[in-house]
């Protein structure tokens, strides 16, 4: 597995990194917790070093189930979580105070079984709090030596400016994939620019660029995909010259269409390091596989001109979730 760095202060994370929220949250079944510890200790053996979790996933026992599956490979890996959302009466709801911080790290700390966090992202950009008191509450922590690097996750292009001003950010975390490029036009430049690395989560587009989800595929309440406008029946039907797109440079390029989709993204830049997830063992056979292929900058404009004359339908969030986001 090739390395990549993220941000000025040299976080050297795999390539393709693991995204474990699914394993027992927001797709609709909590998985067997041996089998996903095996999971998350298959994927450190074929070379994944990045392993992505959150306070809110479940909440809490997604970072319980990471916690106990690295513990006998803490010093080797590099272990990601998040702050900044809690529950309340049973909705998510932006937190990011002072206070609030320094009791989210206790937890974290404690249910990942460390006493340090590799990369501490804010999960949703607070719009109560100024931002410059959040980077400084972290910053305290860095001092501490509880954070070792920060990020932020679906955070704007000004609001990142000032966080990094206060204390530089290593990663911005976003949604990103094939079918969802709205970050290269909003924040890549900025990215560039101050030397951000970017972690892309669903680069997969939740299983649509697979292939295995077709225009019959139906979500039921629980899935993540069941309300989100992409997942429609009208928009999966009408999305689905993108799938064929994606399987004929897969056979061009002689990968399976998820090591496609990964293949394009980590061609992009060097400095994205992307989190699929997966709780099955031959998907993760098969999207680590992209890690060593690579399109050439022909290509990359080759396939952009295709892509381009696709039209795509659906937005990638519900309105709550839009709601979240920072611009």
């Amino acid at each position: 597995m090739k390395k990549r760095i993220l941000g000025k202060g040299g976080l050297e994370v795999s390539a393709i990194g693991l995204g474990c929220m699914g394993m027992n949250h927001a797709y609709g079944i909590a998985h067997d917790r041996q089998e996903m510890i095996a999971l998350i200790h298959e994927a450190y053996d074929k070379g994944v070093t990045l392993f992505d979790t959150a306070e809110i996933y479940g909440p809490y026992v997604n970072e319980e189930l990471v916690g106990e599956a690295l513990a006998p490979i803490r010093d080797k890996v590099v272990l990601a979580t998040k702050f900044g959302i809690r529950l309340e009466n049973g909705q998510q709801v932006q937190d990011s105070r002072p206070e609030r911080i320094r009791a989210s790290v206790e937890g974290s700390l404690k249910r990942l079984r460390t006493d340090h966090i590799d990369l501490y992202y804010q999960h949703r950009v607070d719009p109560t709090i100024p931002i410059e008191d959040v980077a400084g509450t972290v910053a305290d922590l860095m001092r501490e030596g509880k954070v070792l690097h920060w990020g932020m996750s679906e955070a704007g292009v000004q609001t990142i400016r000032r966080a990094h001003a206060v204390c530089p950010l290593s990663a911005v975390q976003s949604e990103y994939a094939i079918w969802w490029r709205e970050p290269e036009t909003k924040i890549f430049p900025t990215l560039e620019e101050l030397g951000i690395g970017f972690v892309p989560y669903c680069p997969l587009g939740r299983a649509f660029l697979t292939g295995i989800i077709d225009e019959n595929s139906r979500f039921k309440q629980g899935d993540r995909r069941w309300n989100l406008p992409q997942f429609t029946p009208e928009a999966l039907k009408h999305n689905m010259p993108l799938v064929a797109l994606v399987r004929k440079w897969a056979k061009r390029k002689r990968v399976t269409p998820a090591q496609f989709a990964l293949v394009w993204m980590l061609s992009r830049k060097v400095w994205i390091a992307p989190i699929p997830g997966t709780t099955n063992p031959a998907h993760l056979d098969d999207f680590l596989g992209a890690a060593t292929v690579r399109l050439t900058p022909y290509e990359m404009e080759e396939f952009d001109k295709e892509y381009a004359a696709i039209d795509l339908m659906g937005h990638r969030a519900d309105p709550f979730t839009e709601s979240q986001i920072d611009k």
